[in-house]
């Protein structure tokens, strides 16, 4: 079976590194023969991807070097952030959580996202602490499978399968309960609004 050629217009992407937030990429063209090289970052969302910064050239050397640039630009802007965060970056395993069955409902409850979910660089407490706020996979004994969470040091929504979930965590850091009633609060105060601009 022929593997699919991943494509950026007229350009083959050829080689690919995903750090942080953005995937950096290199691409040839054998049909422009005047710039068949293609250096971009790649960044996705759920919906729609996008190539930003594109630049293309007939010097291989320098769009090599490029790519090589921006992966070293990526490794210190994800290096900063990490160096950036206030709360212990331990990673949270299967022992330090109780599994929670598909029979229970998760809505409304912190959950832990198993580390085979996120890339190497986010498998650490920061990243897999996470308040489910709803979805099809957040009710028990649902078909459905996404469910929808606020990261609980970043606050950043995002989707997860429910086979990503690994549990509940046994001990919640401080950090985290605060992080929790936080939301729980703002949740609370934005339905009584929302009730209060219905009547």
């Amino acid at each position: 079976m022929e593997i699919e050629k991943r494509m950026a217009g007229e350009y083959e992407i050829t080689q690919s590194i995903l750090i942080g937030d953005r995937e950096v990429v290199f691409g040839i063209n054998d049909n422009n023969p005047e710039r068949p090289y293609f250096c971009a970052f790649y960044e996705r969302n759920e919906l729609l991807g996008k190539y930003d910064e594109c630049m293309i050239s007939d010097d291989y050397a320098e769009l090599v070097t490029l790519f090589a640039k921006r992966i070293e630009m990526q490794f210190q802007k994800l290096k900063e952030t990490q160096q950036a965060v206030t709360v212990p970056r331990e990673k949270i395993t299967a022992e330090m959580c109780r599994r929670i069955g598909y029979d229970e409902s998760i809505e409304g409850k912190v959950v832990v996202i198993s580390p085979e979910a996120l890339r190497p660089e986010y498998q650490t407490a920061d990243n897999q602490l996470c308040y489910v706020t709803g979805g099809f996979g957040a009710s028990a004994n649902s078909r459905g499978t996404a469910c929808y969470c606020i990261n609980l040091y970043s606050g950043k929504e995002s989707r997860f399968n429910r086979s990503d979930i690994l549990g509940e965590m046994k001990e919640l850091p401080e950090w985290a309960i605060h992080s929790e009633q936080h939301i729980r609060e703002t949740r609370e105060k934005e339905k009584a609004a929302d009730g209060f601009l219905s009547r």
